[in-house]
């Protein structure tokens, strides 16, 4: 396998993990963004770890973009 189908393979898996996070960021929202009206809160526990764990896939797929790009050159 050379680095090009290795960095396709982590791409993939970079890709479903960062989908499952925002997944479970929105079906933990549940109906409050329907109410209307809007109000500051702060995260905490779990869903702060979420939205960290969603920044560091997010940051860990561009990177992997890119050397994918690199790889390919």
């Amino acid at each position: 396998m050379d680095l090009s189908n290795l960095l396709n393979v982590a791409m993939i898996f970079v890709s479903v993990a960062l989908i499952g996070v925002i997944l479970l960021q929105i079906r933990g929202e549940g109906l409050g963004g329907l109410r209307g009206g809007s109000f500051v809160r702060t995260r905490r526990g779990l869903e702060k770890t979420l939205f960290q764990l969603t920044i560091a896939l997010s940051v860990l797929f561009l990177v992997v973009a890119a050397l994918s790009v690199t790889a390919a050159r």
